[in-house]
């Protein structure tokens, strides 16, 4: 019965449930909005943060990288310093080609003990993946990332400000939410940007968003950063012409440079896929050097040193290609 009551809540319902410590066993994400998914995780997992010092960090598995042991164990373990976790496995269908692997995790998750709470999401797909349906029935909550309204769009930013500290002149919200026609990636990427340029102390002002926000809705941005990870220039300069075209902001498109290279040493990433594939491309040191040199590409930009299209253009061939990684200075 408990577990009937908690599948038909929308993704800011369910967050407001675990803010009151009401936290399921086992939570069941899919549906086609992924940048949804990566924000209402990046919620929860603020919210368990918060709500358990003693293990604040999340632990984040795949499923084809981890096997179902480890993921019981987790699930089930505990100790005197952290008798419960919060649990993530990515790709959850890629325990599809196994029957057995999704019975065993099926099993084991209908037997929760502790106060752990596990997460299984599902990459996007055209037709419901029926191998996982024992994970589906056995999960006491499921979640399903459909496109949000603009109503929703705006709480969803309300709220991810107030989890930064950040306050915005009234319109702000709006601004951004009907610049990116409904889409979801457009929307939550201009609101971190706006949260990382905000002055401390300083609402987002009106005039600040409308010169810095120019927001491209839809994959163009992402396949630039593709054929940026994936070692492509010549594709990847062509991709940037089209989106300046299209009136990306120049820095939007360098903030997003700076978090794929970020993302790849280890921090969070907006694109975690696309982080891994440049990292699998670059060593440590070279990607080291890589984020130093758009740091300094985006200071000389900023004081006027130099022209962004042509820090662009750079920062795009030494990230993409194979040319020494020099600093701009």
């Amino acid at each position: 019965m408990r577990r009937a009551s908690l599948r038909g809540l929308d993704a800011a319902s369910l967050l407001e449930r675990v803010e009151q410590a009401k936290w399921p066993a086992t939570i069941w994400v899919d549906g086609p909005d992924e940048s949804l998914k990566a924000a209402w995780l990046a919620e929860l997992r603020h919210v368990w943060a918060a709500g358990c010092p003693e293990a604040p960090a999340a632990r984040v598995f795949r499923a084809a990288e981890s096997g179902v042991e480890e993921i019981l164990a987790a699930f089930h373990g505990g100790s005197l310093f952290t008798p419960r976790e919060l649990i993530v496995v990515l790709e959850i269908e890629d325990l599809g080609r196994s029957e057995k692997k999704i019975a065993a995790l099926a099993e084991g998750l209908a037997r929760p003990s502790g106060g752990s709470t596990v997460v299984l999401v599902e990459s996007s797909a055209d037709n419901a993946r029926k191998a996982l349906e024992p994970l589906r029935v056995v999960s006491e909550a499921r979640l399903t990332a459909n496109p949000l309204g603009r109503l929703a769009l705006l709480e969803w930013g309300k709220r991810r400000l107030a989890r930064a500290g950040s306050t915005t002149e009234t319109g702000v919200l709006e601004l951004i939410v009907d610049a990116s026609e409904g889409d979801a990636g457009a929307f939550f990427n201009e609101i971190d940007k706006l949260i990382s340029w905000a002055e401390p102390g300083r609402a987002i002002a009106l005039a600040d968003a409308q010169f810095l926000l120019r927001p491209v809705p839809g994959a163009d941005l992402v396949g630039y950063l593709s054929a940026v990870a994936m070692g492509d220039p010549r594709l990847a300069a062509q991709r940037l012409g089209r989106l300046l075209a299209a009136g990306a902001s120049e820095g939007t498109v360098l903030f997003q440079l700076v978090n794929l290279v970020g993302g790849a040493l280890g921090g969070w990433a907006r694109h975690r896929d696309l982080s891994a594939a440049l990292r699998r491309r670059r060593s440590p040191r070279e990607l080291a050097h890589a984020l130093d040199a758009l740091y300094r590409a985006e200071a000389s930009w900023k004081r006027g040193l130099a022209d962004v299209v042509a820090v662009l253009e750079q920062a795009t061939r030494e990230v993409a290609g194979t040319e020494s990684l020099t600093a701009t200075t």
